[in-house]
């Protein structure tokens, strides 16, 4: 693997960046894809500033230019600034959340230090999700239109390729955000209730919602990653060909989650 490319900028204090102008914003989009991909992060502790619906809509637009099955282009993006609906969906969270962490957080997920830091990051936006200036609803059209039909189950390679079609987009909207210096996590827990979010956001039966992406200026800031060694999670020819192992010990991970 190559190296990363050196950050534009040196390594930051703790303290929060200034919030940028749109201009500033939206140049920071030259950022090298190496170092935005490198540095990227959930960000969910965000200060409550506005974001300017340019910078929103650049993500948008951005995230719109990702491959989607057969080219079916099924995006709808819901932009949620209301706060009666922002607090509807931190309701649906909370209740989600609280069910997951008298259970999983007990019994199924590791303790280590990162962890417990990652589970604090979450417990701030479920307490804070109403004040977060904007969450963008990812969602995919499903339809005759699309060459689908409502509540026919169909085979799994076609079930994944549909649903999946969401993902490389919203991969978009994330780096993006990141060049932009834009906290942005993505979270499923709000929809669990699909009956309460189709309400909240009016959405028709033939649209269905997949994830959120709450977006808002960093009360941090971005930094490198840690991850597991590539040789480690990589495979020849079948599980556990794990050829490459070892051959980049020098990138040994920290616990940045």
């Amino acid at each position: 693997m190559t190296e990363i490319a050196t950050p534009s900028t040196p390594p930051p204090p703790h303290e929060p960046a200034p919030i940028p102008t749109v201009d500033e914003a939206l140049q920071r989009l030259t950022m090298p894809l190496q170092e935005a991909m490198m540095t990227q992060r959930a960000i969910r502790r965000v200060r409550p500033d506005p974001v300017d619906d340019e910078i929103i809509l650049t993500c948008i637009e951005l995230a719109q230019h990702a491959p989607t099955g057969n080219n079916g282009q099924q995006w709808e993006f819901i932009v949620v600034k209301d706060p009666v609906a922002k607090e509807k969906l931190a309701r649906r969270y909370r209740q989600a959340w609280n069910l997951y962490s008298r259970f999983a957080l007990r019994h199924l997920v590791r303790s280590d230090d990162a962890t417990r830091r990652t589970i604090k990051a979450v417990q701030w936006q479920v307490d804070h999700f109403a004040e977060i200036p904007v969450l963008v609803v990812a969602c995919l059209r499903l339809g005759v239109r699309e060459g689908r039909l409502t509540g026919v189950r169909m085979p799994h390679p076609a079930e994944s390729g549909y649903w999946g079609s969401i993902y490389p987009s919203v991969q978009n909207l994330l780096l993006a955000a990141r060049a932009m210096g834009l906290g942005a996590s993505l979270t499923t827990m709000p929809l669990w209730n699909l009956t309460s979010v189709r309400r909240t956001l009016e959405l028709p039966v033939n649209v269905t919602p997949l994830c959120i992406v709450p977006l808002g200026w960093p009360r941090g800031r971005y930094g490198p990653t840690a991850r597991r060694p590539v040789g480690e999670v990589t495979h020849l020819d079948g599980y556990g060909g794990r050829v490459w192992l070892g051959r980049l010990e020098e990138e040994s991970p920290n616990d940045n989650p």
